[in-house]
């Protein structure tokens, strides 16, 4: 059984659709990165994932159950949620904000100490909150929302205001998370730094769903190349030679080296072929990148008309759930 799963879901606020027709799994232990613009709908979705919204239409499903139904009480702890603008009493201290939270939560001391260690606040734990800056207070978010050790935690740009120091930290925790078996929802604008903690991403433009997959998926859908980039001893001319069985594209770069530029398909065998030159001293590759991908599908989409993704009669007609 899937930790999550949305069917056709769609909400519409008067006649216009904020999320539509939306489909997605996420599995256990699995980290899913959900990103899109401003208004693409992954607020939204992760309002309906935890109960706070209801689906105009489709089927919601939570560990199995409508997360909208009072019988859903019963997993109300193995949630964590953390959402973009975190607000806290500024006039207590971390230790009592967390402490607080905790009992309402049913949670020990101990663990409230446990998380502030953990997210980089232990010797900021007796300072008054309104003197932490922006990025503490997102670590102070992360660890009430860890206070239960959740099964499924929802971060909507939970790296704002942090650091790059912190970021790589929080990143840690993320795999940490995952690999203890928690399932995880990411909603970030950051994307290079997100692309190496998510197994699958899930792209949204105006609450529709534009590509969903593994990023070896999602490369694998577009006609974006791959770059690979080799040192040592060679003359343009013959790498250039070499490039016209592969249908690709080489360079010099300024700072020494060759690139080469060529499709999915034949990366392996620019490889092998690159493998087989004596000169060779250095090799290395990269595929699209999660920014790449992202403004793929997002330069296609703007291709399409927004009658296409607003479907503002279809919505009115739907029958509220």
């Amino acid at each position: 059984m899937s930790i999550v799963e949305l069917k056709r879901i769609t909400k519409c606020y008067n006649s216009t659709s904020v999320v539509d027709q939306l489909d997605l799994k996420i599995e256990k232990a699995e980290v899913l990165g959900l990103f899109g613009h401003n208004g693409a709908g992954k607020t939204t979705t992760m309002k309906m994932i935890l109960g706070l919204l209801k689906p105009t239409s489709g089927e919601l499903k939570v560990f199995g159950e409508d997360p909208c139904h009072s019988n859903f009480s019963r997993h109300k702890y193995k949630l964590g949620f953390l959402p973009e603008n975190v607000a806290f009493y500024s006039q207590l201290s971390g230790l009592e904000v967390l402490q607080f939270f905790a009992k309402l939560k049913k949670v020990s001391r101990k663990r409230c100490l446990e998380l502030l260690d953990q997210v980089g606040l232990g010797e900021a734990k007796n300072r008054k909150v309104k003197t932490y800056s922006k990025g503490m207070r997102q670590r102070l978010g992360l660890a009430q929302a860890l206070l239960t050790e959740p099964s499924l935690l929802l971060l909507d740009e939970p790296t704002v205001g942090l650091d790059p120091v912190a970021t790589q930290q929080f990143y840690q925790i993320v795999d940490q998370l995952r690999l203890s078996g928690c399932s995880i929802v990411l909603c970030s604008h950051v994307l290079p730094g997100v692309e190496k903690h998510i197994d699958r991403a899930a792209i949204l433009s105006k609450g529709c769903l534009r590509a969903y997959g593994s990023l070896n998926q999602l490369r694998s859908e577009t006609p974006l190349t791959t770059i690979i980039r080799v040192g040592g001893y060679f003359e343009l001319e013959h790498l250039t030679r070499l490039t016209q069985s592969i249908d690709g594209k080489v360079r010099a770069l300024t700072q020494g080296g060759f690139e080469f530029e060529v499709s999915a398909e034949n990366k392996l065998k620019t490889i092998e072929i690159l493998m087989h030159e004596t000169g060779l001293k250095d090799l290395d590759t990269m595929p699209p990148s999660l920014e790449q991908l992202y403004r793929y599908y997002m330069e296609d989409n703007a291709l399409i008309k927004d009658s296409e993704f607003i479907k503002s009669n279809d919505c009115s007609q739907r029958q509220v759930n």
